[in-house]
């Protein structure tokens, strides 16, 4: 970095409005280039590695406790308290929220927000506009409608059109999702399979639309059951005129509740395995949908676009998080820039959020290798995923090269677990010159790990690291 760029740089410091690993990694970055930083942390998570290492490497007013982080103002008496020039959301809690966003910006002592301008996050966190905006550039999205749709007959126009081209896809079984548009987490959504069952059923969703949210708008899509989870992450200044992308992560070994717990970087290795369709042209497309898209709306941050690819290689636009995600880490340990291998798209994010240029083309990006992300969780895989509470007594792995990671456990004393939190305890990054490489390293790795603790009742700890083992061998297959 030059001079120059460090010295406006020094100038901020960061609100750090997040906990955990992330704010860790926050932290760390601001370090890196010479930023200050404020962290908070609540009465639960004052045994917090986060908690720790504010107190170790901050200045002073580095560290301020809190009755929530979900309290925007709170949040607010402390950036200002600490002389706070800027926010960083992390992922979770405010990180999508545009109009937190838009009152970091936009209140009397202004500050910046990291991450992308408010009007941006608005635009493409709507998920009807995301999907409009899509088809407007003939970006591939899931078929169906792309607006609230009031009327009957309109309705079963579009739904026998997603049966016919789900038939034309050889599913056997094609479905419909009949979706109330003004709700949300997973109410007001049926399925139909049989077509003519499908106005008693728009029906009764319009009805109960009415009745829960005041709007009998009623979304009409195909359910895709059978796919890969691909992302496309992005980069951009606050130009917004050159995004680049660094490259794609594929993130389909996930919780019976669909939550991700392993993610690989790139998204298929067709130089390495075969698959029925043409994995290279499918990477390639979606990174080219992803650019164009953030092209046109003038994307000023980091973010990711997550895709759909159905088992012939077809590819569906599935949404766009406006924000750096938990498997960031992944896609920088396989990238190179300008030759260096020291990528860090969280400092990438804070540098170009506050206001520095990205300072480099796509064909500055090269990319090397496959990368491993392990979400280790207490939890129990074999009770659908069920969230363990207790103490950790001891973690620790084996320290490798090709290793990198990323906890707020603390390794040299008990750890009690916080109940009012979910109960991730480390993300391990693993790097290898090809996929046989870091599928080894990866069980070495597991097989390595060190996790032990009890609950209240004196019963061994749960976690996933069973499923991971057993997963690891899956990895980019499909």
């Amino acid at each position: 970095m030059e001079t120059s760029q460090k010295d406006s740089l020094q100038q901020h410091k960061v609100l750090v409005a997040n906990r955990g690993e992330i704010a860790i990694r926050i932290m760390r970055a601001c370090r890196k280039l010479g930023v200050a930083f404020t962290a908070i942390f609540t009465a639960e998570d004052a045994a917090s590695g986060h908690v720790r290492y504010a107190r170790e490497n901050g200045g002073e007013r580095s560290l301020f406790r809190v009755s929530s982080y979900h309290d925007a103002n709170e949040l607010m008496s402390v950036a200002d308290q600490a002389g706070c020039t800027a926010v960083h959301p992390g992922y979770g809690f405010f990180a999508e929220d545009f109009r937190f966003a838009r009152r970091v910006t936009k209140r009397d002592r202004k500050m910046i927000f990291i991450g992308p301008s408010w009007k941006i996050i608005r635009e493409l966190g709507d998920k009807i506009n995301t999907k409009r905006l899509a088809r407007s550039l003939d970006v591939p999205t899931v078929p169906g409608s792309d607006r609230p749709i009031y009327d009957e007959m309109e309705a079963e126009r579009i739904a026998r059109s997603v049966f016919e081209f789900q038939v034309q896809q050889g599913i056997k079984r094609p479905l419909v999702l009949v979706k109330a548009s003004a709700g949300g987490g997973g109410m007001g959504i049926e399925e139909v399979y049989d077509i003519d069952m499908f106005r008693q059923v728009y029906r009764r969703i319009r009805n109960y639309a009415m009745r829960q949210f005041k709007d009998e708008g009623v979304l009409i899509e195909q359910r895709i059951t059978d796919f890969n989870h691909l992302e496309v992450q992005i980069v951009s200044d606050r130009s917004g005129t050159n995004p680049v992308h660094f490259g794609t992560r594929n993130c389909s070994i996930q919780s019976t509740g669909l939550q991700k717990r392993l993610e690989v970087a790139p998204g298929f290795v067709p130089d390495e395995m075969d698959y029925t369709f043409d994995a290279r042209k499918v990477l390639d497309d979606i990174v080219h949908y992803s650019l164009t898209m953030a092209r046109k709306v003038g994307y000023d941050n980091v973010g990711t676009w997550e895709w759909i690819v159905t088992r012939d290689g077809s590819p569906f636009l599935m949404e766009v998080n406006t924000r750096i995600q938990v498997e960031n880490g992944v896609s920088a340990r396989i990238a190179r820039v300008k030759g260096r291998d020291d990528v860090d798209l969280l400092a990438e994010q804070i540098r170009i959020g506050l206001g520095e240029p990205l300072g480099y083309s796509q064909q500055d990006v090269r990319f090397e290798g496959v990368g491993v992300e392990y979400r280790l969780i207490a939890e129990d895989p074999e009770n659908r995923f069920t969230p363990w509470s207790g103490r950790i007594e001891h973690f620790s792995w084996k320290p490798q090269p090709w290793l990198t990671m990323l906890t707020h456990v603390p390794t040299d004393e008990p750890y009690e677990i916080p109940t009012e939190f979910d109960p991730n305890l480390a993300l391990a990054i693993i790097w290898g010159r090809d996929l046989a490489e870091v599928r080894e390293r990866g069980r070495s790795f597991l097989r390595d790990l060190t996790l032990t603790g009890v609950n209240k009742a004196g019963e061994p700890l749960k976690s996933n690291i069973a499923f991971l083992r057993d997963n690891t061998d899956r990895i980019l297959k499909f």
